[in-house]
C-alpha cells in the first residue's frame, strides 16, 4: 500500500483506463481528487461514514472551485489559440503544471484530513469512490465501474 496519497493517485492514475474514466466523471462535475481519495480510502478498507464523506467534499470542493477550475478553464481556453502561438503555448505548458501542482496540494490537504481515520476496518465496497463522485455516477455509471474495477485489481 502506497504512504501516500499524492503516490497513489500517480499509480493509479497511470493503470489502463483510469485516466478516461477521471476526465469523464469530471465532464459531469466529478471532483478527481476526491474520487482518487475514495479509492485509496476504500483501498485502506476505511470504513464507509457519510459524515467523513461529507467532511472530504467539505474540503475538496472550494478548493476545486477556487483554484483546480479556473487554471483548468484558462488553460482549456487557450488551447486552440496556443497551437498557433508559440509564447502562449508556452504560458499554456506552465498553467499546466501550476494546475498539476494545485492538484496535488489538494491530495495533500485530503491526506491531511484523512491521516487519523480507521484503516483495514471493512472490506473494500467501492462505498467511498460511490458516494465521493455524486452525481457523476449517474452521469457517467461506465466511467465508476471501471475505477471501481481497477481499485480492485490492487493489491
Amino acid at each position: 500500500m502506497h504512504a501516500d496519497l499524492w503516490s497513489f493517485t500517480l499509480d493509479f492514475y497511470a493503470r489502463p483506463g483510469v485516466e478516461q474514466a477521471c476526465l469523464a466523471l469530471q465532464a459531469h462535475g466529478g471532483n478527481v481528487c476526491a474520487l482518487l481519495c475514495g479509492v485509496w480510502l476504500d483501498q485502506n478498507r476505511t470504513p464507509f461514514d457519510s459524515a467523513r464523506a461529507g467532511q472530504i467534499r467539505q474540503l475538496a470542493s472550494p478548493w476545486h472551485d477556487q483554484v483546480v477550475g479556473p487554471l483548468r478553464a484558462l488553460r482549456t481556453q487557450w488551447k486552440s489559440a496556443a497551437a498557433t502561438d508559440e509564447e502562449l503555448g508556452a504560458l499554456r505548458e506552465r498553467l499546466k503544471v501550476l494546475e498539476l501542482d494545485a492538484e496535488r496540494e489538494l491530495l495533500v490537504r485530503l491526506q491531511r484530513l484523512i491521516q487519523d481515520w480507521p484503516e483495514r476496518g471493512a472490506q473494500r465496497t467501492g462505498a467511498w469512490l460511490e458516494a465521493l463522485a455524486g452525481d457523476a455516477a449517474n452521469r457517467a455509471p461506465d466511467a465508476l465501474q471501471i475505477l471501481q474495477h481497477a481499485g480492485e485489481d490492487i493489491t
